[in-house]
C-alpha cells in the first residue's frame, strides 16, 4: 500500500502544480500536446519510482500515419504502460465519469479524449462515430475491445466497436499485447507490485480490406492476434477450447452501422 500511497499523493501534488498551467496554455494556443505529453510523462516517473518496469517491443510495426491501436486490459497498471509506450500522441476512449474529475477531466477534453457511456447506446453510437470522425480527420486512437478489464489477466471477448470504427475510417489496426499488468496490480486491488510489465506493437492489420458486414471476421482476425502474442496464463479459455474467439453481436454497433 505504500506504493500506491506514493502515487497518490505524489501525482496528485504533479497534477496541482502543472495540470492548471497547462490548461490555460493549451486554452490559448490550441496546441495540446504539452499537456499530453506532461501527463504521460509524469505518470510514467512515478510508475518507475514505485519499481514498475516497462519493456516496449516491435515499435518499428507501427506504421506511419493515422492508426487505431487496440490492446487487452487486465490492470489499472497496464494503461500508462501501454499509453507511454506509443511514440505519438493518440486520442483515447474513456469511461465518461473520468471526466469528472477535476483538472484531469479538463485534461482529458482538451487532448480530445472521448468520452463514452457504455450503459447508453445512444452514448455508445454517438462515441463510436466521433472516434471515426476523428482518425478521418488525422487523429491515431487507442481503445480496449474487451470494454472492461478482464478479471483473471485472461483476453475476453471482443466488442465490434473497435473494427467499425477502423473500417469507416479507413485505417489499419495496431493490436498491442501487454503481458504482466494484472501481476502488478490486480483487479479491485490497491496494491502495487514491483515487475516488469511487457507492451508488445504487433504486425498491423489492414481494415481497409474488409466491409462493415465482414466484421465479425476482422474482429476474429485482431483478437486472434493478440491472443497469439500473449503468454499462456493470459490466452482466452475459448482459444484453448476451440470456440470462435469473437463475441456475439453487439446491440450499438448493429445501430451504429445502420446510422
Amino acid at each position: 500500500m505504500l506504493r500506491t500511497l506514493f502515487i497518490a499523493v505524489f501525482l496528485s501534488v504533479y497534477i496541482l502544480l502543472v495540470g492548471p498551467p497547462l490548461l490555460v496554455y493549451t486554452l490559448i494556443s490550441g496546441n495540446p500536446d504539452p499537456i499530453y505529453w506532461a501527463g504521460i510523462n509524469g505518470v510514467m516517473f512515478f510508475v518507475r519510482a514505485v519499481g514498475v518496469r516497462v519493456r516496449v517491443e516491435g515499435r518499428e510495426r507501427i506504421p506511419p500515419g493515422v492508426c487505431l491501436f487496440v490492446a487487452n486490459h487486465t490492470s489499472s497498471a497496464d494503461a500508462p504502460a501501454v499509453v507511454g509506450a506509443i511514440p505519438r500522441r493518440i486520442a483515447i476512449l474513456l469511461k465518461e465519469s473520468l471526466f469528472k474529475w477535476p483538472i484531469v477531466g479538463q485534461a482529458f477534453r482538451s487532448v480530445h479524449f472521448i468520452p463514452v457511456n457504455r450503459g447508453l447506446h445512444e452514448s455508445a453510437i454517438a462515441s463510436v462515430e466521433k472516434a471515426a470522425e476523428a482518425m478521418r480527420g488525422g487523429q491515431s486512437l487507442l481503445i480496449y475491445p474487451e470494454g472492461t478489464r478482464s478479471p483473471d489477466g485472461r483476453l475476453q471477448r471482443f466488442k465490434k466497436g473497435a473494427v467499425v470504427m477502423a473500417i469507416k475510417a479507413g485505417v489499419p489496426i495496431v493490436p498491442i499485447a501487454c503481458s504482466g499488468a494484472q501481476k502488478i496490480m490486480e483487479k479491485r486491488s490497491m496494491v502495487i507490485r514491483p515487475g516488469e510489465i511487457v507492451v508488445e506493437f504487433l504486425e498491423p492489420i489492414d481494415s481497409a480490406k474488409y466491409s462493415l458486414d465482414e466484421r465479425e471476421t476482422l474482429n476474429e482476425r485482431v483478437r486472434m492476434a493478440l491472443a497469439a502474442a500473449l503468454p499462456s496464463d493470459q490466452q482466452p479459455n475459448d482459444a484453448r477450447d476451440g470456440a470462435p474467439l469473437s463475441g456475439g453481436v453487439d446491440q450499438e454497433t448493429e445501430d451504429a452501422n445502420a446510422s
